[in-house]
């Protein structure tokens, strides 16, 4: 069941386009998954489109949308997700494939190599351009990123399985954003493993045992990837 979505402020700047591109594709990903913000955004797009078109004043329009929030979240939660087909693209890692949400479809084909990180963790950048890191990252049972916190924005999207990170319990269709008010280590407790998608602005910072000794790598790994 889907319990972390982005905020309604959030979704507000979905539907009016005023996101960046990337935090766009991970909000995008998430409401094709995540049927209650689905509806949200529909409404707002609605809502955008006849403003547009009206002389409502500006409390109207506030008092209009607040009444809008307060019905949708007002309706039973429901955990119904968008299927994904057999014939939509796929992530292949560990013998295992993980259908992608339809919005992640067109970075299919920019996915680079799967690379061994350490224990169970691997990972597959993403090219999409600018100076953002994406990368689908996969946990297998029982593997981790090492605790670490954030220099400035993570945005993940949890495509399949679960995960714990000392903080909460995450679930398929989960997305998280997290800065530097948070320090967290994911760990895999999906028999399949979980695989998400994740985008960040800044290196991580280790924060705990061996992997701080890698931070200095992590900052120069970093600056190569995003080079343009």
């Amino acid at each position: 069941m889907i319990r972390f979505h982005p905020t309604n402020q959030k979704l507000v700047s979905f539907a009016e386009g005023l996101i960046p591109p990337n935090e766009g594709l991970l909000v995008s990903a998430h409401c094709d998954m995540c049927a209650h913000c689905r509806r949200k955004v529909d409404a707002l797009i609605n809502s955008c489109a006849e403003q547009a078109f009206s002389e409502e004043t500006e409390a109207q329009i506030d008092n209009a949308l607040g009444n809008m929030f307060d019905a949708i979240t007002s309706r039973p939660h429901t955990s119904l997700e968008r299927k994904f087909t057999a014939t939509q693209k796929v992530v292949s890692i560990d013998g295992k494939e993980f259908s992608l949400p339809p919005s992640l479809q067109r970075v299919a084909s920019s996915i680079g190599t799967w690379s061994h990180l350490v224990g169970k963790l691997w990972q597959a950048p993403v090219s999409l351009g600018g100076k953002n890191l994406a990368n689908f990252i996969y946990m297998e049972n029982g593997g981790g990123v090492p605790e670490h916190t954030h220099i400035g924005n993570e945005l993940t999207l949890v495509i399949d399985g679960t995960f714990s990170d000392g903080i909460h319990h995450y679930d398929s269709g989960d997305y998280l954003s997290l800065n530097q008010d948070n320090t967290h280590a994911p760990v895999s407790d999906s028999d399949d493993g979980c695989l998400v998608f994740s985008v960040i602005d800044q290196p991580l910072q280790f924060t705990s045992g061996w992997a701080k000794l890698i931070n200095p790598l992590s900052h120069l790994y970093f600056k190569v990837s995003t080079k343009v």
